[in-house]
């Protein structure tokens, strides 16, 4: 049977998955299995274990869908007739220690499946970058694979992959010496992150959300503004997992330190030494970071006129929307700008079509990245009729002026849904 916290959850997961939209559902499910099994081909064996485990864990997903339509009749009907009494929930934690050691990797891959855009959360916050997130979370499924008879039920599964996912992390920030830098020139210059990528909102609305507990924390306190995520990479990685476990998921600290295989007084001490760590990295005007929210209407708006503006290479209008003391940057580019007056001298030449500097017509779409509004932008070169991915911006805005803009390069636009032509 499926594994789910409570009769509720079941419930619920049967509902959500009932009827035409369950229906719509199962069959993208199935045609997106059939493109990827056309495009497998012979490759090296960790890349081709790789892809296959990708497989399996979208049968593993059909599977449970089957599985729990099974248990249901009618929608409505209640999978658990009877209360849920210890023993039940025993049995049920014998259950899944059974399905999590056993030696079927399609059911496995449906236990994992869940939990893949959380945990790719949680290492995005550890290591900054999107592709070695979602690198990392495969190493966590195929690290759960191999190590599967050392689940023994004592803590929750989703316990067990956090602590594989933070370990994966942490291995990897000790074989990739990642040291923030500072920017060239300037009296104050930024720090430059060249490794920081930006992250698709709509991949948000995949980690699931429960009214409390840590599931909710995962999405309510997101604190995924490039701002944190900045300065949280200045913290020496076993710092930062244990500030991103106990003051962004908000685990108790014997939980925290069970996870990280730590004592209580050493996590403590380690939260310790974090949180003013933090605060000298964070901007001057803020202590602490905001829990995320969908940007404003006001966000919206000054967003839709960057874009117009941007198209017209209208400076003076682009003048207007910009902090004085605004700040580009374009990782990992060394290039960046502080200040309105050089901001716009710069884009200047880029718009003017006179300059030698002149880059080409501009188009734009609107998205969100980091619980932030973006642009996609494309440009027409000279010569060419064909708009193609240049840059996302991704902007930071108070009281009503962009503060900050971080432009990153357009390979990850298919990540946020956008093409990459016009």
């Amino acid at each position: 049977m499926s594994v789910y916290c409570s009769a509720a959850c079941r419930q619920k997961a049967y509902r959500s998955r009932h009827g035409a939209k369950a229906g719509v559902e199962v069959h993208e499910l199935i045609a997106d299995l059939e493109r990827r099994v056309k495009k497998l081909s012979p490759r090296p064996p960790d890349t081709f274990y790789a892809d296959v485990t990708e497989l399996s864990s979208s049968v593993g997903l059909l599977r449970r869908m089957a599985r729990d339509a099974a248990q249901f009749g009618e929608a409505g009907e209640i999978v658990t007739r009877v209360p849920v009494t210890e023993s039940a929930a025993e049995e049920r934690d014998l259950e899944l220690v059974a399905a999590v050691r056993s030696d079927d990797e399609w059911t496995f891959a449906g236990l994992l499946e869940p939990y893949r855009r959380e945990l790719q959360v949680h290492c995005y916050r550890m290591v900054g970058s999107y592709d070695d997130s979602e690198d990392l979370v495969q190493d966590t499924f195929l690290r759960a694979w191999r190590n599967r008879d050392g689940f023994e039920g004592r803590s929750s599964f989703r316990a067990w992959l956090y602590r594989i996912a933070t370990n994966a992390c942490l291995d990897f920030l000790r074989r990739n010496t990642r040291r923030p830098q500072l920017y060239e020139g300037g009296a104050e210059p930024p720090p430059r992150i060249t490794w920081l990528q930006p992250y698709p909102d709509l991949l948000l609305a995949d980690v699931p959300a429960g009214e409390d507990g840590p599931e909710a924390a995962a999405v309510t306190r997101e604190t995924m503004e490039l701002v944190f995520l900045t300065a949280i990479q200045h913290l020496p990685p076993r710092q930062r997992a244990v500030l991103i476990v106990r003051d962004v998921l908000g685990w108790p600290a014997q939980e925290a330190a069970t996870l990280l295989e730590m004592s209580v007084a050493s996590v403590n001490s380690a939260l310790q030494r974090a949180r003013p760590a933090l605060r000298k990295h964070l901007p001057g005007d803020r202590s602490e970071w905001a829990a995320a929210t969908e940007p404003t209407e006001e966000e919206r708006a000054l967003l839709k006129r960057y874009m117009e503006v941007a198209e017209r290479a209208d400076t003076a209008a682009m003048t207007e929307m910009l902090h004085e003391d605004v700040l580009l940057t374009m990782p990992p580019s060394p290039l960046w700008f502080a200040g309105r007056e050089a901001f716009v001298s710069g884009i200047a030449q880029v718009f003017d079509t006179r300059s030698p500097r002149y880059f080409g017509r501009w188009r734009h779409l609107p998205t969100t990245a980091n619980r932030l509004p973006a642009a996609a932008g494309y440009v027409q070169r000279p010569g060419t009729t064909v708009y193609r991915a240049q840059v996302l911006d991704v902007l930071r805005v108070v009281d009503g002026k962009i503060v900050e803009i971080t432009s990153f390069e357009p390979h990850l636009f298919p990540a946020f849904g956008l093409p990459l032509t016009l």
